[in-house]
């Protein structure tokens, strides 16, 4: 992926009734859902869905008498491109024996015995939500998507963390722990949401 990737690990397959509440979040948070296989999604979400502001406040632009910079736009692209910057691009995927990408779900989870001390269970599947960009929006649309599939799936966030960012997440509601000597963090839901509303906020990509 070219944007970030937050991973949402899970101590037990995903049940049915959990897949159809999974599958309905995505179909209900997105401007556009295709499911490629079960729990497998790649979504067009708009930002404002998740509670993130894209300006588009229409301005006079001198010059063009008194048009707006909204009807200017129309006629020169046939749609407004800022429209288009606030749906995000992401694929949201289960992973795990049975779901897919069961390689991938073994490479990830290699070694991570400390992890799994904090978890207190040793993660059978993950769901992992990467953006296909990576502009500072999709960062906040990252955090903010992942603790909405959390809400429905349950799980804990699995996120990276850069040189120094240890010592700004540790005092954030809902960390559970950190690892890997100050490279990673575990999570809940109200720990992303707190994490991404900080000033500079940005995920390891």
């Amino acid at each position: 992926m070219s944007g970030p990737t937050l991973v949402i690990e899970l101590a037990e397959a995903l049940s049915a009734a959990a897949l159809r509440e999974f599958r309905s979040l995505m179909a209900g948070i997105s401007s556009r859902c295709e499911e490629e296989r079960p729990g497998f999604f790649d979504v067009q979400v708009p930002a404002g869905r998740l509670g993130i502001r894209v300006g588009r406040e229409p301005f006079p632009t001198p010059g063009f008498g008194g048009a707006t910079l909204d009807e200017e736009l129309m006629d020169l692209f046939g749609s407004d491109p800022r429209l288009a910057a606030e749906h995000r691009p992401f694929l949201v995927y289960l992973m795990g024996p049975g779901a897919g990408d069961e390689d991938v779900f073994e490479a990830e989870h290699e070694g991570e015995a400390e992890a799994e001390a904090v978890l207190g269970f040793r993660p059978t599947h993950a769901v992992n939500v990467s953006a296909c960009c990576n502009g500072a929006v999709d960062h906040q649309a990252t955090a903010l998507l992942t603790a909405a599939v959390m809400d429905v799936i349950g799980g804990v966030a699995n996120a990276e963390l850069a040189e120094g960012q240890a010592a700004v997440v540790a005092g954030l509601p809902g960390v559970l722990g950190i690892t890997d000597d100050g490279y990673q963090v575990l999570g809940t839901a109200e720990f992303l949401r707190a994490w991404s509303g900080q000033h500079g906020f940005r995920l390891v990509k």
